[in-house]
Order: structure tokens, then C-alpha cells, then sequence
């Protein structure tokens, strides 16, 4: 096998074979958990960073399974070893964080074994070139995210978090699972590079049924309109597991699922605009949420939401490089504020900001690590925030209607103008409790740091990503198509258009925070908003409904479990074989 076969080995099995071995070393040995824990996922980021050097758009594994599954195949292109990359790279970052932030938790074990696993699904998920292995992965991640965000199994809250995030992103799975099988009844293939260069060539009517099949798969995964409530309730695990889904894994399968099958849905009747759409109701509505919580986590939650609105709206654009280099900056910045705010809660025991206040004296280190993740949040000029955001505001002056690029752009100024608020709340002003805080741990720091300077500088990697991207991407960018060097993207943000108005907005969200005495008035007058916002604008009723609804048709069918293996057993093979004749049939088509 090649090294690059080697590398994707390593990049997805090292964490799983952790997840076993640590899974194998029980609760009591603690620091040999805490030992090992950090060994496989650096190893696996490692191997993920190498594997940058040998992306290609060839497939470099391939097996046959046989059958109607096909063939199982992986292909280390731009698009998959970036996801992969920051899957494991940020994820380890997170395990590190885990040793300070975990010191003295039960089931440790169980914890690190799920984070690995979660880690090497996502890897998976990114570099395979088999839509069934996709799904496959999809919902090992589903899953892993389910069992980390209930970790705390004796927390109501934690349980019931993990339950509405599991029947939410299930929406996604069955979108994905439809669009394979409908792929694969077409092409008689689940390749994901064959059926994209066949797309053109299939009927429109079935493709178009695919596009918005996976567009709602990409919007439940990734939190967007109109299954956004999910992610806040997320924030009862702990807040290592807050920055993996929200950083390094759960969130980004989606937006990685738009741009990988755009090439396939971009001449689809309405798709473009729909994403674009999708994305647009979900950055607006998410910064209002943000601006009206009290809560530092879910503040950093729909945030989330916000930044994978850009990202999704980037897709529909067109703007692939840009929704990428987005989901690249995103998840460096947001990591650190996750990770910050983690070091915060675990100083003082509370999320609630309304008792904080004057914290950044007690705690220098982390106020100025949280400071610089969210002046690259609110996309403050030189940090990798303002330059990736720019370029998807960019792309959607250039490609899309303007109704939907100004919504955009005054998202800029919520973003600034929630983002200054929390911080200034945490950190800055009086004391309004007497809370203790003291500053993050040793180990907390060792994770903190690299993802401040990833904060400061990953900007610069925007020349080679675009060539990274453009080189092994063949059906996403025109061939022929020139790059630019880093220097030459910088200078089109800086004199673009779209940069000035934006800048004007970021500093008037800035300083509605600043002048919020004198404005007290006109925030009075919106308050109607603000209590549309807190409610997250009726869609919490909504998706409540549909979870309650979903648990009530579970508990209903219970009744068909007769407690007899053998007839268990007979009802999953039936299944099986109803699969596969619809395999068989379709492929027949």
C-alpha cells in the first residue's frame, strides 16, 4: 500500500483502537487514562497533518465488499484531509484539555473511549469516497454525540439534550440514507466521485429530489434552519465535548455534505438559492438568540449556528474555497472560546454571565485567549475571523441576491455586538457576585495556546488552501482556473466592496455595546424581539413537538418487542432483505 493508504489507516484506526484500549483500561487507573488518551489522538493529528502533503483526487484504498454494497473506498483529496485534519487536531486538543477539566469525574474510561471514537468517525466521514461507508460514518458521529452530551446520565437535562439531538439529526440521516439509495439505483454505484460526474447526465426531477434531500440532511447535522434548538440544549455535556461538536466534528458534517455534492446540485431548479436561504434565516436568527442568552455557553452555541449559517450561504454562492477557509478559521477560534469558557466554568461553577464580572483580573491567562477568539469571532482585522468572513461576504455580493448579502453583512454587527457583550460581561466591569475564579491549569493552557496562535495566524494559510483545494478538486473548480498566492486573496478582501460596509457594521455592533446607556431607550423599543428571540422564535415548541411526538411512537411500538430472540432476530433479517431487494430492484432501474 502507498503512504498515503497508511496515513488514512492511521488518521481513522489509531483513534479507534484507542477508544478500545482505554475503553480496556477501566476507571481506576487514571492517569494511565490521562496518558494515553492524549498519545492516540496527537498520534491520529499527526498522521492527519502528514496526509495534507499527499492529498490527490484519486482513491488510494479501495476494497470490495461485494454485492450490492460495492466497493468501499477512500480518496485523501483537499476538501477530506481538511476536515480531517481538524477533527483530530482540534480533538486532541480537546482530549488535553479533558485531563484539567475531567480531574476527578467518574467513568473516565467511558468518556475517552467515546471521544476517540467520535474523532475517528468524523475522519471517516471526511476521507471516504463510498456514500453507504458515509452513512455509515454519519451515524457513528450521531451516536457518539448522543452518548457524550447525556455523559452525565444522572443530569435530566444532559439526558434529555442527548435524546433531542439524536431524534434531530436523525432527519439528517434518513435524507443521506434516501440520497444514497436513490444514487445507487441510478448509477449502480455508491461511489460519491462517480454519481457526482454522472449527475448531469441523470434525470433532473431525481437529482433535484437528492439536493434537497441532502440539504436537510446538512441542516439538521449542522444545526440550521429549522432544526437549530438542538445545538444549545448540546451544552449540558461538558464543554470539552461542547468544543469537539462544535468545532472539530458533529456541526461541520453538514456544511462538509453541501460542498462535497455541489458540483452535482448546482444546476438544480431553486437549490443554490435555497441553500443560500437556509443559511441566511439561520446566521440572523441564531445572532439574535445570542445576543439575548445569559448563559456563556449557549451564547457560544448559537454562535455556532450563526457561523455555519455564513458557511452554508457561502455553498449556495458558489464559494466553495470560502465556506471552507470559514469552517477552518471557525473552528480554531471557536475551539479557543469553548475551551476559555470551559476554564471559566470549571474556576467559578457557573455558565450564567449575570454572575460574573471582573473575572479577567483573577484569571489574565484566559481572559486574553478569550479575547483574541472573539475578536476573531466578531471578525476584527488581522485575525483569521475577518478574513475568512469577508470572503464569504464577498462571494455573496458576488453571486447572490442582495436582500440576502445585507441580512448577511448586519449579522457582522449582531456578531460583534453579542460577542463584545459576553466578553465584557465575563471579564471586564464589576464583580456582581463574589465568585473565586482562578486561572486555567497547566494542561488547560497547553491546549489553549496553539489555538490562540491558530486565531492570530492561520490567515496566512490562505494561498496554499485555495491551491490545496483547487488542485485536487477537479469537478469543483474550473480546470485551468488560476491561483492566487495568499498575498494576491488578501488584497482582493482588503479592496473588495463588500470589506467597508462590513467594517462599519462590526463597529457599530461594537458600539451599541459601548453606548448602551444612551441607547437604552431604542434596546426597550425592540424588546418584543428580544422575547421572540429568547423563545427561539416558536421553533423550540415546534421541535419539542416532534421529539415528544418521536418518543411517544418509540414508546408505542414497544409493544412489538416480544422479549424472544428468535423472533428479534427474524424481524431484523426481514429488514435486511427488504433493503436489499430495494438495492436489487433499483439497481435493476
Amino acid at each position: 500500500m502507498t503512504i498515503s493508504a497508511w496515513l488514512i489507516i492511521a488518521v481513522i484506526g489509531l483513534p479507534w483502537i484507542g477508544a478500545g484500549v482505554l475503553w480496556a483500561v477501566g476507571e481506576k487507573r487514571v492517569k494511565l487514562l490521562n496518558l494515553l488518551a492524549p498519545v492516540f489522538s496527537l498520534t491520529a493529528g499527526v498522521a492527519a497533518l502528514i496526509l495534507i502533503g499527499f492529498s490527490t483526487s484519486n482513491e488510494v484504498i479501495a476494497f470490495s465488499i461485494g454485492g450490492s454494497f460495492g466497493t468501499f473506498s477512500f480518496t485523501p483529496d483537499g476538501l477530506g484531509v481538511t476536515l480531517a485534519a481538524i477533527a483530530t487536531v482540534i480533538g486532541s486538543l480537546a482530549v488535553i484539555f479533558s485531563i484539567d477539566y475531567m480531574h476527578g469525574e467518574s467513568q473516565l474510561s467511558r468518556y475517552y473511549a467515546l471521544v476517540l471514537f467520535f474523532i475517528g468517525a468524523m475522519a471517516g466521514l471526511v476521507l471516504t469516497n463510498s456514500l453507504l461507508l458515509m452513512f455509515v460514518f454519519w451515524e457513528i458521529t450521531a451516536f457518539c454525540s448522543y452518548a457524550l452530551i447525556s455523559f452525565h446520565n444522572d443530569d435530566p437535562k444532559a439526558v434529555a439534550g442527548g435524546i433531542k439531538a439524536l431524534i434531530m439529526t436523525q432527519f439528517g440521516g434518513v435524507g443521506l440514507l434516501g440520497g444514497a439509495l436513490l444514487a445507487y439505483s441510478q448509477t449502480g454505484s455508491f461511489e460519491i466521485s462517480n454519481f457526482i460526474s454522472k449527475a448531469h447526465t441523470l434525470s433532473p426531477i431525481l437529482v433535484g429530489w437528492m439536493g434537497f434531500g441532502f440539504l436537510i440532511a446538512a441542516a439538521a447535522k449542522s444545526a440550521q434552519f429549522p432544526f437549530q434548538t438542538w445545538l444549545p440544549d448540546a451544552m449540558e455535556a461538558p464543554t470539552p465535548i461542547s468544543a469537539l461538536i462544535h468545532a472539530a466534528t458533529m456541526v461541520n458534517a453538514g456544511v462538509y455534505l453541501l460542498a462535497r455534492f455541489y458540483p452535482a446540485f448546482k444546476d438544480v431548479t431553486g437549490w443554490p438559492l435555497a441553500v443560500m436561504i437556509v443559511g441566511t434565516i439561520s446566521a440572523f436568527m441564531a445572532a439574535l438568540m445570542a445576543l439575548v442568552s445569559n448563559d456563556i455557553k449557549r451564547v457560544l452555541a448559537y454562535s455556532t449556528v450563526s457561523q455555519l449559517g455564513y458557511m452554508v450561504y457561502a455553498v449556495g454562492a458558489g464559494g466553495i474555497m470560502s465556506s471552507q477557509f470559514h469552517l477552518l478559521s471557525h473552528a480554531i477560534f471557536k475551539a479557543l472560546l469553548f475551551l476559555a469558557a470551559g476554564a471559566v466554568i470549571h474556576a467559578v461553577g457557573t455558565r450564567d454571565m449575570r454572575q460574573m464580572g471582573g473575572l479577567g483580573k483573577q484569571m489574565p491567562v484566559t481572559r486574553a485567549v478569550f479575547v483574541i477568539g472573539a475578536l476573531a469571532l466578531s471578525g476584527i482585522p488581522i485575525l483569521n475571523g475577518f478574513w475568512s468572513k469577508e470572503l464569504v461576504l464577498e462571494t455573496g455580493l458576488a453571486s447572490g441576491p442582495l436582500i440576502l448579502y445585507l441580512f448577511m453583512v448586519f449579522g457582522a454587527g449582531l456578531t460583534a455586538l453579542y460577542t463584545f457583550r459576553c466578553v465584557w460581561l465575563v471579564f471586564y466591569g464589576q464583580p456582581r457576585t463574589a465568585l473565586h475564579g482562578h486561572d486555567a491549569g497547566k494542561a488547560m493552557k497547553i491546549a489553549l495556546y496553539p489555538l490562540a496562535f491558530g486565531a492570530l495566524t492561520s490567515w496566512l494559510l490562505a494561498g496554499p488552501f485555495e491551491q490545496l483545494l483547487s488542485t485536487t478538486l477537479p469537478l469543483h473548480f474550473a480546470s485551468g482556473q488560476s491561483l492566487a498566492s495568499t498575498w494576491e486573496i488578501l488584497k482582493d478582501v482588503v479592496t473588495a466592496p463588500a470589506t467597508p460596509g462590513a467594517l462599519a457594521l462590526i463597529a457599530l455592533g461594537l458600539a451599541a455595546w459601548w453606548w448602551r446607556g444612551p441607547l437604552s431607550g431604542l434596546s426597550r423599543a425592540f424588546q418584543w424581539l428580544g422575547r421572540m428571540a429568547t423563545g427561539s422564535f416558536g421553533f423550540e415548541s415546534i421541535n419539542k413537538a416532534i421529539v415528544n411526538g418521536t418518543q411517544a411512537t418509540g414508546e408505542a411500538l414497544r409493544v412489538t418487542q416480544t422479549g424472544q430472540l428468535n423472533w428479534n432476530v427474524l424481524g431484523i433479517v426481514l429488514g435486511l432483505v427488504g433493503v436489499l431487494i430495494f438495492l436489487l430492484v433499483g439497481a435493476g432501474l
